[in-house]
């Protein structure tokens, strides 16, 4: 039997890409299509919103050419896959000539002449809105967003707002085509979305003006700190068919979301444990400091080790205890132990303590480590007994890591998904629970 193998994104899936899978077919018995991951197109500068890898997939498989698909997430996977499936030819568009002669070494490379007049960035470019996006808030945060929305196909920031006038000023000169508005309702005038990047307090008041503006909302992380307001804000988003989406870029990285994919599918047991931190030692004459301001290592790290833990053992905790250390007011350090029915799993969050900053993940097989900065997921490891079948994964973090929470807040926009996979909206909600059991003092204890 002869195996074929062919690679591509197949993004808004077309005559052309039919055509290249039917010539691919016909040189073998057995074609595998490799699918690129969601970050396919960040070497060249842009990443796709139209179709999520999900989506591809599934209109790769219903053409009914393909006997098998994979996923392409690193480079260099293409000479893994053909040793692992025992590939016979390669197969490879026609403007790639060249580009992959170093398979030869492996099999038979064959580049396939390509359909003229079409490709999926032609459709794009003739078909896609464009996503207008006014940032309300333009603090430290927000100065990272320009230059990440700016490699995100299909959105701009046309204008922004701040309730101190020389902030906002001083944003709009610093970042040019963006419109200085002096009032919140100018931006929602002149935008089909807000990205809110306020403090902590202002959240939800924002959100909800913002929903009731029928803006889609991509706000930062924690999104509110009342488990009732963040179920209020989700409701009101679904009545009125608009996106909401809780802005933590970690949710959004391909390399933890692969991550989490791996230990869903088992291949570290039976998760018993779960080991989170993160900790930054700072000024403390900023924000973060002042409980007035809802200051605080839980308000403002918290979300972060809380996405591992919701993602992996969902919600239905028996029961969480807070430990914290209180200086002025804020807790400089936090720990949190969750109780599962299964297994107990523990944060630490720390903004006047340091810590390791790793993300520790326990099974009855082995056990998944990614060191410090975990959040910023660019390389982990399988570790079993039997060390020669420990496993390590590498991936780049592009960026400030804003650019995964913007294509996928884009992604659902135009493609009329009113929630992502990567944070749903239960979740966000039992997040914002947590820091509304910290703020009652339930189950609370000083260190």
């Amino acid at each position: 039997m002869t195996k074929v193998i062919t690679y591509g994104t197949y993004d808004l899936l077309h005559e052309g890409h039919i055509n290249l899978l039917r010539r691919a077919k016909e040189l073998g018995d057995f074609l595998i299509v490799g699918v690129t991951n969601d970050s396919f197109d960040r070497d060249r500068g842009k990443l796709n919103v139209r179709n999520n890898v999900l989506e591809r997939v599934e209109a790769v498989k219903n053409t009914g050419l393909v006997d098998e698909i994979i996923i392409e997430n690193y480079v260099g996977q293409k000479i893994d896959d053909i040793q692992n499936y025992g590939v016979d030819i390669f197969a490879i568009g026609s403007d790639w000539e060249g580009k992959f002669d170093y398979l030869n070494e492996y099999c038979k490379v064959v580049y396939l002449p390509r359909t003229e007049g079409i490709s999926s960035t032609m459709l794009r470019e003739g078909s896609q809105e464009v996503v207008r996006v006014g940032i309300i808030g333009c603090g430290r945060v927000a100065k990272r967003f320009p230059s990440e929305i700016s490699v995100v196909s299909g959105v701009k920031t046309i204008a922004a707002y701040d309730i101190h006038e020389s902030v906002v000023e001083q944003y709009c000169t610093e970042f040019n085509g963006i419109k200085k508005c002096t009032s919140v309702d100018e931006l929602y005038a002149l935008v089909d979305a807000v990205y809110i990047a306020t403090p902590h307090l202002f959240h939800y008041d924002y959100i909800k003006n913002s929903l009731k503006a029928h803006k889609h909302v991509l706000c930062e992380t924690p999104m509110v700190l009342n488990g009732e307001q963040a179920r209020e804000l989700y409701e009101l988003a679904e009545q009125n068919r608009i996106i909401l989406i809780e802005a933590n870029k970690t949710a959004h990285c391909p390399a933890f979301n692969h991550l989490m994919v791996i230990i869903k599918s088992g291949l570290i047991g039976e998760v018993v444990d779960i080991e989170a931190s993160l900790s930054q030692l700072l000024d403390r004459r900023g924000r973060e400091f002042d409980a007035s301001q809802a200051g605080g290592a839980l308000f403002e790290e918290g979300s972060y080790p809380l996405l591992p833990i919701f993602k992996l053992m969902g919600v239905d905790y028996e029961d969480l205890h807070i430990y914290s250390r209180i200086e002025n007011g804020v807790d400089v350090y936090t720990k949190g132990i969750f109780r599962y029915p299964k297994a107990t799993c523990s944060f630490k969050v720390g903004l006047g303590v340091k810590t390791e900053g790793s993300l520790i993940i326990s099974g009855t097989k082995g056990y998944a480590y990614v060191p410090a900065p975990w959040w910023k997921t660019d390389y982990f490891e399988l570790r079993y007994e039997d060390q020669n079948e420990n496993k390590k994964f590498f991936y780049k973090w592009d960026g400030f890591g804003l650019r995964y929470e913007i294509q996928e807040f884009v992604s659902c926009i135009l493609n009329k998904r009113f929630s992502s996979a990567r944070l749903g909206r239960k979740e966000s909600i039992w997040m914002a629970r947590v820091m509304q059991q910290f703020s009652e003092r339930k189950n609370f204890y000083i260190i």
